[in-house]
């Protein structure tokens, strides 16, 4: 029996809302920094302030300050806001699935929005075959494996002496300027990438992201799920072929895949009532609704920064000097 849906899903367009609000909070604080930078690069203070939400792009530095506070029991100085954001990311993959990558993620964005305007242009995308698809997602598993190694090999005293260096201190001036200057070969590979999200879908996540592969293995413990009603469903497939991860969602009872982004297209596209629902787990599973996603995510984001600011653990106190000094030899300064 075919059971039309009453009512307008609406997690597509909240999710985009969300996305796009996070991309333009990206936007607003890279623009920041770059007015903090070019202080110190023409020496006409302008009263820009270092913002310190910079530091979610420094996962790395995330990483190895999290370390540090789970071996000791304290965080470090030196970019403490990587290590909150980072947590908070990660928290939001155990508690909510891969949220992070299908709602906040501005490379995610970016990605999604490539491959919509090669849906819309070409009416497809297209998928690689298995003999290749599978291989190529284990490439974002070795990178993690690497940079994870570097993290857990390094021990505490290596770990703030790395932070605490001229190379760690300005590691986020650092990152600027690699965009600001792309070399040949870089933007060769950003064209590359760029080319190929336009084709396949998520093409960097899906292949080369290794931090989306974290938060994919952090999913895994996650209580929610996909789940599929079978005696509601009407195997049109139409799930399936909207999912971005490429998930068989038709034949699957519940989505257990580090791959799900918790994105709930397939959701939004299914005909049935009921046939398809993001659920917790149980015999009385409750529906989890997209906007309680979106409020979970708000929710834990701003009490970490607001708990991060009051306990000062967000921002890096490094005096103007240091900045003076450090900002332009940043292209210079060497890895210690």
């Amino acid at each position: 029996m075919l059971i039309r849906r009453t009512a307008e899903d609406i997690s597509q367009p909240l999710r985009r809302t969300v996305q796009v609000a996070f991309l333009l909070l990206n936007l607003w604080i890279g623009f920041q920094f770059y007015q903090f930078v070019r202080q110190f690069e023409t020496g006409v203070w302008r009263g820009w302030q270092r913002p310190a939400g910079v530091e979610g792009w420094l996962p790395i530095a995330g990483m190895m300050n999290s370390k540090v506070l789970l071996l000791t029991g304290y965080a470090p100085e030196v970019h403490p806001a990587a290590m909150v954001l980072f947590l908070v990311f990660v928290t939001s993959s155990l508690l909510l699935r891969k949220s992070f990558c299908g709602w906040l993620c501005p490379v995610g964005t970016l990605s999604e929005y490539l491959w919509s305007l090669g849906r819309e242009t070409f009416r497809r995308t297209w998928t690689l075959p298995k003999w290749l698809d599978i291989p190529l997602r284990g490439l974002k598993y070795l990178l993690l494996g690497f940079f994870l190694y570097a993290v857990v090999s390094m021990t505490v005293t290596d770990i703030e002496g790395f932070l605490r260096s001229p190379y760690g201190l300005i590691a986020d001036v650092r990152m600027l300027n690699f965009f600001r200057a792309l070399s040949v070969t870089a933007a060769i590979i950003i064209g590359l990438l760029t080319i190929g999200s336009v084709f396949i879908a998520n093409f960097w996540c899906r292949y080369l992201c290794p931090y989306g592969a974290l938060m994919g293995l952090a999913a895994l413990l996650s209580p929610l799920r996909i789940r599929r009603n079978k005696e509601r469903c009407i195997d049109c497939a139409k799930c399936a072929k909207v999912c971005p991860a490429q998930l068989p969602v038709d034949r699957l009872t519940q989505i257990r895949s580090a791959e799900c982004m918790a994105c709930m297209s397939c959701i939004a596209v299914c005909p049935a009532e009921g046939a398809l629902a993001m659920k917790l787990p149980g015999r009385k599973s409750r529906i989890v609704r997209p906007e309680w996603i979106a409020a979970a995510i708000a929710i834990l984001l701003v009490a970490s920064v607001t708990t991060a600011k009051w306990t000062g653990h967000w921002e890096t106190p490094l005096p103007a000097h240091v900045y003076q000094r450090l900002v332009p030899l940043a292209s210079e300064t060497g890895h210690p």
